[in-house]
Protein backbone atom coordinates (compact mmCIF):
# COMPACT_ATOMS: atom_id res chain seq x y z
CA UNK A 1 0.00 0.00 0.00
CA UNK A 2 2.67 1.80 0.15
CA UNK A 3 2.95 2.81 -3.70
CA UNK A 4 -0.82 3.54 -3.53
CA UNK A 5 0.15 6.29 -0.85
CA UNK A 6 3.27 7.74 -2.26
CA UNK A 7 1.29 7.92 -5.72
CA UNK A 8 -1.60 10.58 -3.70
CA UNK A 9 1.16 12.48 -2.05
CA UNK A 10 2.28 13.25 -5.29
CA UNK A 11 -0.59 13.55 -7.85
CA UNK A 12 -2.57 15.92 -4.74
CA UNK A 13 0.83 17.79 -4.41
CA UNK A 14 1.93 18.06 -8.22
CA UNK A 15 -1.44 18.94 -9.20
CA UNK A 16 -2.08 21.41 -6.09
CA UNK A 17 1.21 23.04 -7.50
CA UNK A 18 -0.07 22.91 -11.56
CA UNK A 19 -3.61 23.96 -10.56
CA UNK A 20 -2.47 27.30 -8.28
CA UNK A 21 0.13 28.06 -11.42
CA UNK A 22 -2.94 27.68 -13.87
CA UNK A 23 -4.64 30.41 -11.93
CA UNK A 24 -1.88 32.60 -11.28
CA UNK A 25 1.25 32.05 -12.99
CA UNK A 26 2.07 33.78 -17.07
CA UNK A 27 3.82 31.08 -18.13
CA UNK A 28 0.86 28.63 -17.95
CA UNK A 29 -1.28 31.63 -19.35
CA UNK A 30 1.26 31.30 -22.25
CA UNK A 31 0.83 27.62 -22.93
CA UNK A 32 -2.82 27.75 -23.18
CA UNK A 33 -2.57 30.78 -25.40
CA UNK A 34 -0.30 28.18 -27.73
CA UNK A 35 -2.81 25.31 -26.92
CA UNK A 36 -5.58 27.68 -28.26
CA UNK A 37 -7.11 27.22 -24.96
CA UNK A 38 -7.02 30.29 -23.29
CA UNK A 39 -11.10 30.24 -22.30
CA UNK A 40 -10.15 27.15 -20.20
CA UNK A 41 -7.46 28.43 -18.30
CA UNK A 42 -9.55 29.32 -15.12
CA UNK A 43 -11.41 25.98 -15.25
CA UNK A 44 -8.66 23.62 -15.52
CA UNK A 45 -6.72 25.17 -12.91
CA UNK A 46 -9.63 24.96 -10.19
CA UNK A 47 -10.57 21.55 -11.56
CA UNK A 48 -7.01 20.69 -10.87
CA UNK A 49 -6.98 22.01 -7.44
CA UNK A 50 -10.51 20.47 -6.48
CA UNK A 51 -9.49 17.12 -7.68
CA UNK A 52 -5.80 17.70 -5.26
CA UNK A 53 -7.96 18.49 -2.38
CA UNK A 54 -10.18 15.61 -3.34
CA UNK A 55 -7.53 13.22 -3.34
CA UNK A 56 -6.41 14.34 0.24
CA UNK A 57 -9.96 14.75 1.59
CA UNK A 58 -10.27 11.21 0.47
CA UNK A 59 -7.82 9.91 2.96
CA UNK A 60 -11.03 10.55 4.99
CA UNK A 61 -13.85 9.81 3.21
CA UNK A 62 -12.37 7.18 0.62
CA UNK A 63 -15.04 7.31 -1.94
CA UNK A 64 -13.97 10.72 -2.86
CA UNK A 65 -10.20 9.12 -3.99
CA UNK A 66 -11.17 7.17 -7.10
CA UNK A 67 -13.38 10.26 -8.22
CA UNK A 68 -11.21 12.40 -8.05
CA UNK A 69 -7.98 10.28 -9.65
CA UNK A 70 -10.58 9.73 -12.65
CA UNK A 71 -11.00 12.57 -12.56
CA UNK A 72 -7.55 14.07 -12.50
CA UNK A 73 -6.63 11.39 -15.34
CA UNK A 74 -9.29 12.17 -17.90
CA UNK A 75 -8.08 15.89 -17.19
CA UNK A 76 -4.81 14.54 -18.10
CA UNK A 77 -5.97 12.50 -21.01
CA UNK A 78 -7.29 15.43 -23.02
CA UNK A 79 -4.03 17.32 -21.71
CA UNK A 80 -2.19 14.46 -23.84
CA UNK A 81 -4.07 14.60 -26.98
CA UNK A 82 -4.10 18.75 -26.93
CA UNK A 83 -0.23 17.89 -26.50
CA UNK A 84 -0.36 15.89 -29.54
CA UNK A 85 -2.56 18.16 -31.26
CA UNK A 86 0.12 20.91 -30.93
CA UNK A 87 3.46 18.84 -31.72
CA UNK A 88 4.80 19.32 -28.31
CA UNK A 89 7.61 17.02 -28.26
CA UNK A 90 7.59 13.65 -26.60
CA UNK A 91 9.90 15.56 -23.30
CA UNK A 92 6.66 17.74 -23.37
CA UNK A 93 4.40 15.37 -23.19
CA UNK A 94 5.60 12.66 -20.35
CA UNK A 95 4.57 14.55 -17.49
CA UNK A 96 1.00 15.07 -18.49
CA UNK A 97 1.28 10.81 -19.67
CA UNK A 98 2.76 10.05 -16.25
CA UNK A 99 0.61 11.84 -14.62
CA UNK A 100 -2.21 10.30 -16.20
CA UNK A 101 -0.51 6.79 -15.33
CA UNK A 102 -0.71 7.56 -11.97
CA UNK A 103 -4.33 8.75 -11.35
CA UNK A 104 -5.24 6.18 -12.76
CA UNK A 105 -3.36 3.21 -10.79
CA UNK A 106 -5.14 5.15 -7.83
CA UNK A 107 -8.25 4.57 -8.90
CA UNK A 108 -7.56 0.84 -9.58
CA UNK A 109 -6.20 0.40 -6.27
CA UNK A 110 -8.91 2.61 -4.54
CA UNK A 111 -11.56 0.29 -6.37
CA UNK A 112 -11.00 -2.73 -4.77
CA UNK A 113 -7.47 -4.11 -6.17
CA UNK A 114 -5.21 -3.96 -3.68
CA UNK A 115 -2.48 -7.25 -4.53
CA UNK A 116 -1.73 -3.70 -7.04
CA UNK A 117 -0.06 -2.04 -4.43
CA UNK A 118 1.75 -4.39 -2.96
CA UNK A 119 5.64 -3.96 -3.20
CA UNK A 120 6.56 -6.62 -1.50
CA UNK A 121 6.77 -10.52 -2.59
CA UNK A 122 5.86 -13.20 -0.66
CA UNK A 123 4.58 -16.58 -0.28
Amino acid sequence: MALYYASIVVSSSVFLFYGIGCLYFQGMRRDFERFGLSRLRTLVGTLEVLGAGGLIVGQFWPPLVPLSAGGLALMMSVGVATRFRVLDSLAQTLPALLLMCVNLFIVWVALGHPRAAITTVGP
